[in-house]
């Protein structure tokens, strides 16, 4: 039989040598298959749809997380009066609000995905893992700015802390939103079943809670070498380092480096999961 299609159009390629792959005619026409999408367009295109999802099932929690860290800080003023102490609970509960969004509601929302069948429907599509991972990490990572800005700046008018360095919130919330978006994502995929994704996203919070906000000189030394494994420990010191007078600019960078390294490890880690998971 011969094909009716030109040899010539673009995009295809005639068969030679008169066998057949897979029972197609000699002279018969074989397309080109779509090229794989690249990993910035499609982390771009997946950010852009989490974050119109998320726009409306999330903002109310947002809520949520920063009347939280408010009540919390409200809750310490009448333990802490000042000093270092104030600097570390205004910190903690600042980033506490990133903590809520990016690493508890994203381990539900990746229990829930993978419960419900959801990450089939990203497996059919020609996109890297790494980008369905990053670009819902981002979406649910960038929900946190307006929540941390707001509880950091109540924070330091409750407490009286100065803030002409509250600009390191630029290079925190990103950095302490990576990584705990890669670790709720790693928890939620990872966990066998819905409920225990939830369990442990409500977990990795309470941590946050507990070792972020209360002052690291009142903890006993075994909980100071936990709170050292969190990956959002870094982003609290960075900022609570920042309300100094004379801040230690290289102390507060090598925070924030350490921060970057471990949101580039649980991100990989999260990607890995998320393949993982894919497949089974």
């Amino acid at each position: 039989m011969t094909s009716i299609v030109p040899a010539e159009v673009a995009g295809a390629e005639p068969v030679t040598g008169g066998v057949s792959p897979a029972g197609v005619g000699a002279g018969a026409v074989v397309a080109r298959l779509a090229p794989r999408a690249k990993l910035f367009p499609s982390l771009a295109a997946v950010y852009r749809a989490q974050l119109s999802r998320a726009r409306v099932a999330r903002i109310p929690l947002l809520f949520v997380a920063t009347f939280q860290s408010i009540g919390i800080m409200i809750l310490m003023r009448g333990v802490v009066d000042g000093g270092s102490e104030a600097r570390a609970v205004v910190a903690g509960s600042s980033v506490l609000v990133v903590a809520f969004v990016a690493l508890n509601l994203l381990a539900q929302y990746f229990g829930q995905l993978r419960a419900s069948g959801g990450l089939d429907h990203y497996a059919t599509l020609p996109v890297p893992p790494a980008a369905v991972v990053l670009g819902a990490a981002g979406a649910y990572a960038s929900f946190t700015v307006p929540g941390t800005i707001v509880t950091a700046v109540t924070g330091s008018v409750l407490f009286q802390l100065p803030m002409t360095h509250l600009w390191v919130l630029v290079a925190v919330i990103p950095l302490s939103g990576a990584a705990l978006s890669g670790l709720g994502a790693a928890l939620g995929l990872l966990a066998p079943r819905q409920e225990l994704a939830t369990l442990l996203g409500q977990l990795g919070m309470s941590a946050a809670l507990l070792l972020g906000v209360l002052p690291a000189g009142r903890m006993p030394a075994p909980i100071g070498w936990a709170r050292d494994l969190l990956p959002s420990t870094y982003g609290v010191e960075a900022l609570s380092r920042s309300f100094g007078v004379h801040p230690d600019w290289p102390v507060i960078a090598l925070d924030l480096g350490v921060c970057a390294v471990v949101g580039v490890l649980s991100l990989a880690v999260a990607t890995w999961a998320y393949r993982r998971a894919a497949v089974r």
